[in-house]
């Protein structure tokens, strides 16, 4: 398992910064609409392909697929909000967003029991396709949003045009003209992230913080290790998808905390999650989904703060840098379950993963912008 999450990890990182140099130079609903496509081909390919192989390539799918929207949307809504003066409504749309997609999650998982004793596997796959597509139908209703999209032909000479159909020598000049804003795009955005102390900063510490989460793959492992029924597995995760959700519903409240408040709710968050993962089920869950709200709260608007600190024209790519990073991290927490698997058991791995959460928050308080005003 851990080395298919690895899979799924190392796709989004090959994917992550190209496809936000390209939601700065396409349209970024196309891109959205691109992504829900690639999703449910990866779950199909699970239904078609039920080997390891087909697994491997349905990873490697929803890789591509969170790479192509993660800095798509994120830069898409700041955009759109920064067009109407409404920028500071960041934090409380995003969280929105993400607290209804937890409820989703979480109705996705209470479904998932009855689904599969009503049609197997087969059933829950082809119903998660289908999911898919419908997240492509929405996306498609979205603004077309985008610094710039590919030149048009009405760029081009019209003597380089006839009726109803594009000279070929029109079509080059609009291809090199992408290719080249393309490229400009991704240098102005890994300038800003990497030069820009501010920018970089944040990147850094917001990276590090959403892919130390990572460790949320594991806590249907933890119940499992404590001897705890499929079924109810299934309800000690819904526990800690509802303190996702009310997390991040609540980071427009929280929006504008200050840099020392919010490393206080990074630091109890993450000692909850510690101490929750030592403890038997119930009450340990419990303690878990206050903790993974918390965390969620604070990742939502350290995400925030980092668009706020944006200046420069590559703002999907700035945000993919950001997502490059937080896979870079989710690699290390996969890979160090890989390796330490056989010396510990899961529920420690996940307590022991709070040490790196405190440093988080010691980096939260030094280097996390106050929230920025009007």
């Amino acid at each position: 398992m851990s080395s298919l999450f690895i899979a799924w990890s190392l796709s989004s990182f090959l994917f992550e910064v190209p496809s936000g140099a390209w939601a700065d130079t396409c349209n970024r609903r196309s891109l959205l609409v691109a992504s829900a496509l690639v999703y449910a081909a990866a779950f199909a390919s699970w239904m078609v392909a039920p080997t390891y192989a087909g697994f491997a390539t349905g990873f490697v799918l929803w890789g591509l697929s969170s790479a192509m929207m993660s800095g798509t949307f994120e830069s898409l809504l700041y955009d759109e909000l920064a067009r109407f003066d409404a920028a500071g409504e960041f934090a409380r749309v995003l969280g929105r967003c993400q607290s209804a997609a937890m409820v989703a999650n979480l109705v996705a998982s209470v479904a998932a029991a009855p689904l599969f004793a009503l049609g197997g596997y087969p059933l829950v796959g082809w119903t998660s396709v289908a999911i898919a597509g419908v997240q492509g139908m929405l996306a498609a209703t979205l603004p077309v949003a985008g610094n710039g999209a590919s030149v048009p032909v009405s760029d081009v000479d019209d003597d380089e045009t006839t009726a109803g159909s594009v000279h070929p020598g029109a079509a080059l000049v609009a291809s090199a003209s992408l290719c080249t804003r393309y490229f400009a795009m991704l240098r102005s955005g890994l300038r800003e992230a990497a030069t820009a102390v501010d920018v970089r900063r944040v990147v850094l510490v917001s990276s590090v913080l959403v892919g130390l989460t990572a460790y949320d793959e594991y806590f249907p492992l933890v119940a499992r290790e404590y001897g705890v029924a499929v079924p109810q597995i299934a309800v000690l995760v819904g526990i800690t998808i509802v303190g996702q959700a009310i997390g991040t519903a609540l980071a427009g409240r929280a929006a504008t905390m200050a840099p020392t408040i919010m490393a206080v709710v990074v630091a109890v968050g993450g000692a909850l999650i510690s101490g929750g993962a030592l403890i038997q089920p119930w009450a340990g869950f419990v303690a878990i989904g206050v903790g993974y709200g918390l965390l969620n709260n604070a990742m939502i608007i350290s995400e925030a703060r980092l668009q706020e600190t944006i200046t420069g024209p590559a703002r999907a790519t700035v945000t993919s840098v950001h997502g490059l990073a937080t896979e870079v991290v989710a690699l290390a927490v996969y890979a160090t379950f890989v390796g330490a698997a056989q010396v510990a058991s899961v529920p420690t791995l996940v307590a022991l993963l709070g040490l790196p959460v405190a440093a988080v928050a010691v980096g939260v308080r030094r280097w996390m912008p106050p929230a920025r005003r009007g």
